[in-house]
């Protein structure tokens, strides 16, 4: 069957997504206008309590952590980073990992005070933390809103107690639903995550389950696919024959589903596996997929200075043997080609809901594959931007129009 997007290519009567499309339209153009320069921060903070099976972020379990020597590192970081770009003010940061909850409020505090004397935060600057849903954790979410955190991203991962033991979370469904309810009273802003598509989840389950997510009220949800990473322990027990993947074709209309029911509540995907409510789309996450210079410190963090790209060491001890010998946890830093950066930004753009501009990268596009894919459905081209019209099969979309 084929699947369009179903407000890109619809007609104009109203609904909640076209609402949300029009909302967003209206900031691209604000910021195609050069009327806003975001800058953001990412702060990666590489500790867990245990690895999740289907994690393959930048993530360390270690048996204690010295806050004192990890707030000092991450100040050192930070203060490099201004140096190299001491352009601001910043629009967002971002506590990520790892699980960043794991913090004590007051290092929170302490790098969002040296990033405000560093490069000075926007009067509406958006400062986010993942969050595990443990109780231990969520004590601390007071003290990290005093500290200046005004959204959190909270790993419910799942409202059913079986999923949860299947992807390795140390929580349950009520632990989960009563860190929701302190983050909710604490936070102005909450969004959290959901996986999906789990082996012998059916249509109805997940439809239930979703239906129960709406309703508590968030204006941001991140609903991903389960994904097999190589090098998880998932991946290793998939080997093995211990449980077999969603098929592709029931994997799919979940995805519809998905998109049906939070386009119908008002939350339509902007992104690939985000949805929100028009206005609460996590402006740290779009500086990414439009392509705005975002600085990256901690261990493994990515940024883009520009037309400079940066890597952080991933190993803690790597990053602060690197840190001590070169004042910086720096891996790689080296300048992008302008054709490296248009594939970035196409990579990064057609995420998106609102697309890409085109003006930023013709000289990647094939131009030829771009007008048979118009013809197939997949994509769309108006005079300014070029559109995704179905998500799923974006890698495909991608390795045809890349020149």
């Amino acid at each position: 069957m084929e699947r369009r997007h179903p407000e890109l290519v619809s007609g104009s009567n109203w609904s909640p997504a076209r609402e949300a499309e029009n909302w967003m339209l209206k900031q691209v153009q604000h910021d195609d206008e050069g009327t806003n320069s975001a800058l953001a921060l990412y702060v990666h903070w590489p500790f867990c309590v245990s690895k999740c099976p289907y994690c393959d972020f930048n993530s360390h379990v270690r048996a204690s952590i010295d806050q004192d020597s990890w707030r000092d590192a991450l100040l050192a970081d930070i203060a490099f980073e201004a140096q190299a770009w001491p352009q601001g003010p910043l629009t967002s940061i971002f506590f990520g990992g790892g699980t960043p909850s794991l913090m004590e409020p007051a290092t929170v505090h302490a790098l969002i005070a040296a990033a405000d004397r560093q490069w000075g935060l926007a009067a509406d600057a958006e400062i986010t933390l993942e969050a595990n849903p443990s109780s231990v954790e969520a004590a601390r979410f007071a003290d990290l809103a005093a500290a200046g955190v005004n959204r959190v991203s909270l790993g419910l991962q799942s409202l059913d107690d079986a999923a949860l033991r299947f992807l390795g979370r140390a929580h349950d469904v009520g632990e989960g639903l009563a860190a929701l309810a302190t983050a909710q009273r604490h936070f102005g802003r909450v969004s959290f995550d959901l996986i999906y598509a789990l082996p012998g989840q059916s249509e109805g389950a997940w439809e239930a389950e979703l239906a129960r997510a709406l309703g508590f009220g968030t204006g941001h949800l991140s609903l991903y696919q389960l994904t097999v990473e190589p090098g998880t322990r998932f991946a290793a027990l998939a080997a093995k024959g211990a449980f077999t993947e969603k098929d592709p074709d029931e994997a799919a209309t979940l995805y519809e589903l998905t998109q049906a029911m939070t386009e119908a509540a008002g939350l339509p995907a902007y992104e690939i596996s985000n949805h929100a409510l028009p206005g609460e789309e996590s402006r740290h996450n779009l500086a990414y997929w439009r392509y705005r210079p975002y600085l990256g410190v901690g261990p493994g963090a990515h940024g883009r200075r520009g037309g400079t790209a940066t890597l952080r060491h991933k190993k803690p001890e790597n990053f602060l043997s690197a840190l001590a010998r070169n004042g910086s946890g720096l891996a790689e830093e080296a300048p992008l080609a302008s054709a490296d950066q248009g594939r970035e930004r196409l990579l990064m753009g057609l995420r998106l809901r609102e697309g890409v501009p085109l003006d930023t990268i013709l000289p990647v596009l094939d131009l030829a594959a771009v007008a048979r894919l118009e013809r197939q459905g997949l994509v769309r081209r108006d005079t300014r931007r070029l559109y995704a019209l179905q998500p799923l099969l974006l890698d495909a979309i991608l390795g045809e129009i890349a020149a």
